[in-house]
């Protein structure tokens, strides 16, 4: 029952929490986190526990695999070098200094390299929901490094729960081996996993067959990683990049739509649950840790959250500025990037789902039967860092935006503008070929004609081309008419519906058809 009225609870406190978010205009994960943590006094809710298997089996396939669909390929191609340097090198050399003060602490060494492992990665989730307003070229560095480095993380993460468990030795060629496996491993799934997801894909036509193996595919890369002992996380990515490229080509229309549909619901539920769960579980960790514990564990709270923001400034303003005196190309001075977007960059470093699934994932004993060293120090600690950074610097960065003056980032209004126009232009000058290999009828094509060459008029004039206000208000106009028309007409069907004229089963379907109509010119309506 109680997994029954955990479901309730969550679907509510992730509708509340974005509610209220949007009325007072405070970012929606401070909200759920907030939420959570109230949460966790409901007496039912304490024995509620998030099972990190349930993280990182179920939670982050889905949120991984639908940040990978969409995100720009040619961007990570184009800032290939800068996402693997901040996706390993910042990762280790932040698990290293995370592990230096939680030691200075009072943490032993295997423990304290644990909890610098599950603070080091950022989270793609909590990047896509809190970074979705900068430009893209920083959206993209933010949520290609979110993803790749969770591999890097998990990689120091099992190293140190083996070695403080006993399991695991540390030498330079063991340590090399373990990253090439998750690399290089997890790369290969995802590649095997999306060249048999393409060859489905081919076979069913019907929509909701072929939107099954979409769901398969990253349950199936990840799966697919562990079994050699590579990176799920990455097998993920890879296959997600290549349906990414592949999927426009072979996947119709209705079977498109209903994936967006799904996948951006699911995505939405994901996403909110996991912020409220975050606030439970921080809650749940005050609770497993008492006085002077609970003294230190702040402390530790503080600093570390402290050191992975320094970490990543001092990295954001030390490496780049090398690669210039290295690197005297011209079409490497065409990347770069002033202090201001750095700045923004470096406070956009929040953590998330990643961080709580590797920390509750620690062991609770030793091989001896002893108790894991400090692991309820790791759980509370890392559970602070996740608030701390979703908290301040989510609530900072509006202003660190701001600030920056960041140049207004129209290139993707540019490429749609030149997308619309082209393809329009084209259809135009085919329609003449296509009308007679197809018999059209003269009436039709004049009618078809006339129906492209005033849509090419309205995104010339929107675009900038023309100052035709007149055609602008006139397809205003048009749309809420069109618009006008569709509610009348569902109105009329809903009254045979209530007359008993027409059944429920024709209502359905001819509500079906005027529905896409209205979402199209609503989303027609909204762009312009």
């Amino acid at each position: 029952m109680l997994a029954l009225e955990l479901v309730v609870v969550l679907g509510v406190a992730v509708l509340v929490g974005n509610a209220v978010g949007q009325r007072f205009r405070i970012a929606p994960p401070v909200v759920l986190l907030t939420v959570g943590a109230l949460l966790g006094f409901v007496p039912a809710l304490r024995e509620a526990h998030l099972p990190p298997e349930v993280v990182l089996l179920l939670f982050l396939p889905v949120l991984l695999y639908w940040e990978s669909l969409t995100t720009s390929l040619r961007e990570i191609r184009s800032n290939l070098r800068g996402i693997v340097l901040l996706s390993t090198t910042l990762v280790i050399a932040t698990a290293g200094a995370v592990a230096a003060v939680a030691h200075a602490l009072g943490l032993g060494w295997g423990p304290a390299w644990v909890l610098g492992a599950a603070v080091a990665p950022t989270d793609a989730t909590a990047v896509g929901v809190l970074a979705k307003a900068l430009p893209r070229r920083n959206v993209t560095l933010l949520r290609a490094e979110s993803l790749v480095n969770d591999g890097t993380a998990l990689v120091i993460y099992g190293l140190a729960v083996g070695i403080t468990v006993g399991e695991e030795h540390l030498s330079a060629l063991h340590v090399g081996g373990l990253f090439l496996l998750a690399y290089g491993g997890g790369a290969a799934a995802g590649v095997v996993t999306a060249w048999f997801g393409i060859r489905v894909r081919r076979v069913f036509d019907d929509p909701l067959l072929g939107n099954v193996a979409t769901i398969l595919t990253p349950f199936t890369a990840y799966l697919l990683a562990e079994l050699i002992h590579a990176s799920g996380v990455l097998a993920v990515v890879v296959a997600g990049l290549i349906m990414s490229q592949a999927g426009p080509r072979m996947v119709g229309a209705a079977t498109r739509r209903q994936a967006e549909e799904f996948w951006s619901l699911a995505t939405f539920l994901l996403n909110g649950s996991l912020f409220v769960l975050v606030g439970v579980e921080a809650q749940s960790a005050v609770r497993g840790l008492t006085g002077t514990g609970l003294t230190h564990a702040l402390i530790a709270v503080g600093a570390v959250s402290v050191v992975v923001v320094v970490v990543r400034f001092a990295f954001l303003f030390t490496v780049p500025y090398m690669i210039r005196l290295l690197d005297r190309r011209p079409e490497q001075r065409l990347r770069r990037m002033g202090y201001r977007p750095r700045v923004v960059s470096a406070m956009a470093g929040f953590r998330g789902a990643v961080s709580l699934a590797v920390a509750l994932s620690v062991p609770m004993t030793l091989d001896s039967g002893e108790p894991f060293p400090d692991r309820d120090t790791i759980v509370f600690v890392t559970s602070g860092v996740i608030v701390v950074t979703l908290v301040v610097q989510g609530l900072l960065l509006p202003g660190v935006v701001r600030w920056a003056r960041l140049p207004r980032d129209t290139s993707v209004q540019e490429e749609r503008f030149l997308a619309e126009t082209t393809a329009t232009e084209e259809a135009l000058k085919a329609l003449p070929e296509l009308a007679a290999d197809l018999h059209v009828a003269p009436e039709v094509v004049a009618r078809m004609r006339h129906e492209y060459e005033t849509h090419l008029l309205v995104v010339r004039a929107g675009g900038g081309e023309g100052d035709d206000e007149e055609v602008l208000r006139h397809d205003r106009h048009y749309t809420a008419l069109r618009l006008a028309l569709l509610a009348h007409k569902r109105a009329t069907v809903l009254r045979l519906r209530d007359e008993l004229r027409i059944d429920d089963t024709v209502l359905r379907q001819v509500q079906r058809q005027l529905d896409i109509e209205e979402v199209r010119l609503s989303r027609r309506e909204t762009v312009e």
